[in-house]
């Protein structure tokens, strides 16, 4: 599976409709390439339940190492990207919903009293979910309940779910609303940078990239800009790019690209390299991946 991103590394799929701006949905990491799914960011909040298995989880500046049965609040338009912890396999529920779900129309009470001070606070991006705190395992219960509904359906479907949902961001402001008054901005001029870098890479992937091209997009000098993105990043600039570069041909194969087509529409100078660094990232050639249905080995 791969996620589908805009060149700004906003997420294109539909989190719902407008008029009942909910999605839920529950995965495995092992349907991403190489287990992991990229850096992308959106307009709805989400949260995350660990139902087997680990999740590291990274919100901007934050990293999480999720075990089941916890959980993540991530904020609206925050950074964040998910990879396996080492060969065990994660599944987990991700719900996303936009704002308005809650306040309703513009300018309401609710809006403006409970929901936009959390949503637009920069300095409170993300928040663990775990058993050690009561109301949190209420909400990760919720969570859990509102799955229940998508797969049911029942009569009251929606009204239920605006109001578990209701419930779960009550006890956030509950237990974050003044604090996230008070909350530092986080280094924005870092966040943004990163951002810089990510869309700068996604929109040239196929071109060929030098490092003084990438490092002038940072603002910085090769050597510095190459620390950066690993401390952010936690791989190198090159590595990187070499697995989104596979990331975008897993498409074109599927759609009958040939093996040639695909490795010089992506980037690569040479279908045998190409061949090579597709083998290391799926575990099979990219012939086989054809043949085979386009299933990428996590």
């Amino acid at each position: 599976m791969e996620l589908q991103i805009d060149r700004e590394r906003r997420e294109l799929k539909n989190h719902g409709t407008y008029s009942f701006p909910v999605n839920l949905s529950r995965k495995k990491l092992s349907s991403y390439l190489s287990g992991a799914f990229p850096w992308h960011w959106h307009d709805e909040v989400e949260l995350t339940l660990v139902l087997h298995g680990e999740i590291d989880y990274r919100v901007n500046d934050s990293r999480y190492l999720l075990h089941r049965g916890e959980g993540l609040f991530c904020n609206a338009d925050a950074l964040h990207a998910g990879a396996m912890s080492g060969e065990i396999d994660c599944e987990y529920l991700s719900l996303t919903f936009h704002p308005r779900l809650l306040s309703g129309f513009e300018g309401s009470v609710i809006g403006k009293k409970y929901v936009e001070g959390i949503v637009n606070k920069k300095g409170l991006s993300s928040i663990l979910l775990t058993s050690e705190s009561v109301w949190q395992q209420a909400a990760l219960d919720s969570l859990w309940q509102i799955y229940g509904l998508f797969q049911e359906k029942p009569e009251l479907f929606e009204l239920e779910v605006q109001r578990l949902l209701l419930g779960i961001w009550g006890e956030l402001y509950r237990n974050y609303g003044e604090e996230a008054k008070k909350a530092l901005p986080e280094d924005l001029e870092k966040i943004e940078r990163l951002r810089a870098v990510l869309t700068y890479l996604h929109e040239n992937y196929a071109k060929k990239l030098t490092l003084e091209d990438v490092a002038r997009q940072a603002g910085l000098c090769k050597s510095e800009c190459c620390r950066f993105f690993k401390r952010q990043m936690g791989k190198s600039l090159f590595d990187y790019l070499l697995d989104y570069r596979i990331g975008r041909s897993l498409s074109l194969l599927q759609e009958g690209c040939t093996v040639t087509e695909a490795a010089l529409s992506v980037g690569f100078s040479t279908p045998a390299y190409f061949a090579k660094v597709f083998r290391s990232r799926t575990g099979r050639s990219p012939s086989e991946y054809r043949r085979e249905g386009g299933i990428a080995s996590p």
